[in-house]
């Protein structure tokens, strides 16, 4: 008799560790950092409070955060020679393509690259997560034929991606805004991108090659480009009087699905949503415009009421208001995808490091369905 075996597509149901650093609770809706719920980090953490966080297993005082701060300030900065290669890439090339070709360059200009200590990978972990934020925010600038900024090492990183990417003293409230996006988006579980990042590591290969691995995966659409995509759609409905025709024509016709709303994990509001939801509201009645707010909170507002979305708990997830908020700021739509990749920067180098401690090379098992003892045919007779 043949033993049944169950296959986990997607590894759905599959614990494959134990983790300290977050807990995705999403029948409801709960996402916990380190003990701490997400709103409350939201409302009150600096992004490096999270990196402390999550390294160290604790909260850091006042000389310990600022030394944080001061290190990854001091790290940020990106070799000449990588800031040279990369105003040599296409000027049209997707924007995560870049960041993955330049953090692999990183490595070959790190000191500790090809050393596998706790020590190694601490100081690794600082410099990939300041020169991870100089490289979005270098892009936009390079390939527009501007030179990149350097950081400053008075900032914070939230501070610094703005002061780099605009070339001057950031307004705080965009510097708050981009900070709570990148608590947010620091850690979540063993998704898809945190994964790719572990099993590269699980073989004894290096930090920059987990990161490589996990930007590489991040990249696609279905993770990491969700928010670009939903900006995409807010776009081509144009204006808040089309929204209600949009629906009808593209979403109860069945022919489209509404970008940033539903969840993997989630089967209630993702907490992260609802907070950027706030943000977003709040940015945009300082903005020049706010329909864009407006588009995105009427089609949400049409999806609730729907019963397609009710009977399938069907909400908005993190990508779906961030996409306004990132708009708002006047962040490049195409460019969304790498201010994730620099936000889960910490979370990546701490499951990295939390692989490291305790390693086990990742290698799951596959059911054969292929036929079996086929006949050879010499090849003058196939």
């Amino acid at each position: 008799m043949v033993e049944q075996v169950k296959v986990h597509k997607g590894l759905d149901g599959v614990v494959i560790d134990e983790s300290r650093l977050s807990l995705v609770n999403g029948s409801e809706g709960k996402l916990i950092y380190g003990g701490y719920k997400i709103e409350d980090l939201a409302a009150h953490a600096l992004y490096e409070e999270i990196v402390f966080l999550l390294w160290e297993g604790r909260l850091p005082n006042a000389a310990e955060l600022e030394q944080l701060r001061q290190d990854i300030a001091n790290a940020a900065v990106v070799p000449p020679q990588v800031i040279e290669a990369v105003k040599q890439y296409p000027k049209d090339a997707d924007p995560m393509a870049v960041l993955r070709t330049a953090i692999s360059m990183l490595a070959m200009y790190d000191p500790d690259s090809e050393k596998y200590t706790p020590d190694a990978n601490h100081r690794k972990a600082i410099r990939l997560n300041g020169q991870a934020v100089t490289l979005v925010a270098a892009w936009p600038r390079i390939r527009k034929g501007l030179e990149p900024i350097a950081p400053r090492k008075d900032l914070t990183l939230a501070a610094n991606f703005m002061y780099m990417l605009e070339g001057k003293e950031p307004a705080q409230a965009d510097v708050d805004a981009i900070n709570t996006f990148m608590v947010l988006l620091t850690e979540h579980g063993m998704n898809a991108s945190t994964f790719s990042s572990r099993v590269t590591l699980s073989t004894g290969s290096d930090m920059h090659s987990a990161i490589v691995s996990a930007i590489g995966t991040l990249k696609g659409p279905a993770h990491g480009g969700a928010n670009t995509e939903a900006m995409k759609m807010f776009m081509e409905i144009g204006e808040p009087e089309n929204v209600a025709t949009w629906f009808e024509e593209n979403i109860k016709s069945g022919k489209r699905r509404i970008m940033g709303i539903g969840h993997r994990v989630y089967k209630a509001l993702d907490p992260r949503a609802a907070v950027l939801h706030k943000r977003a509201e709040a940015i945009s009645k300082g903005a020049r415009t706010d329909k864009w707010y407006v588009i995105a909170d009427s089609l949400a507002t049409l999806a609730r009421a729907d019963s397609y979305f009710i009977e399938r708990n069907l909400y908005p997830n993190v990508d779906y208001f961030s996409a306004i908020v990132l708009y708002t700021l006047g962040i490049e739509v195409d460019m969304f995808t790498t201010l994730f990749a620099m936000s889960r920067m910490a979370g990546w180098t701490a499951h990295i490091m939390e692989q490291a401690a305790n390693n086990r090379l990742v290698r799951p098992e596959v059911l054969y369905t292929g036929p079996l003892d086929l006949p050879w045919v010499p090849l003058e007779e196939r």
